[in-house]
Parts: structure tokens; C-alpha cells; sequence
């Protein structure tokens, strides 16, 4: 009986500290690791070969199981790969001292990756690398400034005026009803001229809606106090503080009615008893 003949897989393979990838076919695991080995010019002895993905050893048993086109990285003996966090990790290190290199390397990851999560991360990391966070005047960071009034001398001094300028607006709509966003949005207005100018378009939004509830529950219960004293600090909450106020990414704003009304318990203060006065008490 004749062997069932099976067309060569083909694979994306790497070397462990190069972005560089190149194609390979084989028919078995070891023959790709041989061909590998050959064009990095690597020892076959102790080399083996890892997913890229997840860093997972490829072998004899799994080699067909695998897709053809997934990314392979060639370790020679003694070097370890935990994934492509494994790259993430080294970008990281690196930040503190961020270098042309460093970009240079993350650029080329980029322009060859077609995953859309690993895009996604190789972006938010070059974007990161050329983050100056610690710098606080104009003269330490002068791209930070670019656009920006010549009054604004510090960083923190145009935040506040924007931060303020947006809370007496109380800007609109958001997602208002989850714990947290699934995007995983992250941004650090400190960094650099385009984080500065995409917290612009961050909102804080009302979880109970101002226009549609707030204010005609406040109006309404000014009208129908009936001289009991409008309990204002709950109203102040309500507008102006991050009990009902979330910052929000405007990607994610929900637009529709949030369907959600004032606490008809907490909109009058309490009416004090008078204390009764109990009578003197007679000398015996």
C-alpha cells in the first residue's frame, strides 16, 4: 500500500531578535527546521521552532495540524519565546530610553504584520515611544504645544482650563451603563501633541441624562416644593461630580435615551422636627 502523498505546508519563519521574515516550505517538521537553520546559518542541534502566536513548540505529532502561512520563530539552544508578548516585552523595556532603533524595529514589525490585534499593539506602541510625560513646561516638550495659545506655559495649566472649559459645557452623551469599556481605551493627555489633542474628543457624560432629566426633575421640584427646601446638593452631584459624570471615549457614546430618572427620595431635605419643650420641673 502506497503512503498518502501530502503537499508541503508552507510557514512565515523568524529568527528570535530579527523582524525580518522569510518563507519556507517543508513536509515535516524537521524538514523545516533544517531549512530554517540553513538560511540563518543556525546548528540544527538544539534548535526547534515555536508559534509565533503563543509561543508553542512545534512538533512531529501537531506539524500537520498547524495552518499554512502561520508565523514560526527559530530559536537556537538556550533562547526562550513566550509569544509575541515576548516582543511587547522588549519594547517595554526599552521606553525609558526610547532610541531610533527601537522605532526603526517596531516599524518594520508593523509594516509586515497583518493580524489586526498585533497592528493594533505595534501602533499603540510607537505611538508610546514617542511620549515625553515628564516634561511639564513649553520649553521641555515645544511639539506638545504646537496649536496652542502662547499664554499656556505648562501642561497642566492648559489641561485645567480645558478640563474646566468642558465641566461648564457638561458635554453630552456616552456609554453610561458598563463598568467598563471593551475597547480598552487608554490615553495619557501628558504624553504628546496627539494624545493632547485626542482628549479633546473624549466626553464626561451624564449617566442620568441632564437635558432630558436632571434639569426638568430640579425645575419641577422647585415648583412643587410646597415649603419643603430642595435638597441641592444632590442636584449639584448629579451635574457637576463623578457621581453621575463618566469620562467616555466619543467612539463608544451611545446616543439613545438612557432611560434612567432621579432618585424621587433624595430631591427635598428632610423636615426637622421641632424638639418639644418639656415643662420646668416645681421645687418640692
Amino acid at each position: 500500500m502506497s503512503a498518502v502523498f501530502r503537499k508541503p505546508k508552507t510557514f512565515k519563519l523568524r529568527a528570535l531578535h530579527g523582524p525580518q521574515k522569510f518563507g519556507v516550505a517543508g513536509s515535516s517538521c524537521q524538514d523545516v527546521l533544517r531549512k530554517g537553520c540553513l538560511h540563518l546559518q543556525l546548528p540544527v542541534a538544539g534548535s526547534r521552532l515555536c508559534l509565533y502566536e503563543d509561543g508553542t513548540e512545534l512538533t512531529a505529532d501537531d506539524f500537520w495540524s498547524v495552518p499554512d502561512g502561520s508565523e514560526l520563530v527559530l530559536l537556537a539552544a538556550g533562547q526562550t519565546w513566550q509569544g509575541y508578548v515576548s516582543d511587547i516585552r522588549r519594547f517595554l523595556s526599552a521606553f525609558h530610553k526610547p532610541h531610533e532603533g527601537l522605532i526603526q524595529a517596531a516599524r518594520q514589525l508593523l509594516s509586515d504584520e497583518q493580524a489586526p490585534l498585533r497592528q493594533k499593539l505595534l501602533a499603540d506602541l510607537l505611538h508610546t515611544v514617542s511620549e515625553n510625560i515628564a516634561a511639564e513646561t513649553r520649553a521641555e516638550d515645544p511639539p506638545w504645544f504646537e496649536g496652542l495659545e502662547s499664554r499656556f506655559r505648562t501642561k497642566s495649566g492648559y489641561l485645567r482650563y480645558s478640563c474646566e472649559s468642558r465641566i461648564r459645557s457638561y458635554l453630552r452623551e456616552g456609554p453610561f451603563d458598563v463598568d467598563a469599556c471593551a475597547s480598552k481605551h487608554s490615553i495619557n493627555p501628558y504624553g504628546n501633541r496627539e494624545s493632547r489633542v485626542l482628549f479633546s474628543t473624549w466626553n464626561l457624560d451624564h449617566i442620568i441624562e441632564k437635558k432630558r432629566t436632571v434639569v426638568p426633575t430640579l425645575a419641577e421640584a422647585v415648583t412643587a416644593r410646597d415649603g419643603r427646601e430642595v435638597a441641592w446638593e444632590y442636584f449639584y452631584d448629579l451635574l457637576f461630580t463623578s457621581e453621575n459624570l463618566k469620562l467616555v471615549h466619543i467612539a463608544c457614546h451611545k446616543k439613545t435615551t438612557h432611560k434612567l430618572s432621579c432618585d424621587p427620595r433624595r430631591l427635598y431635605r428632610p423636615r426637622t422636627k421641632p424638639k418639644r419643650r418639656r415643662p420646668a420641673r416645681r421645687g418640692q
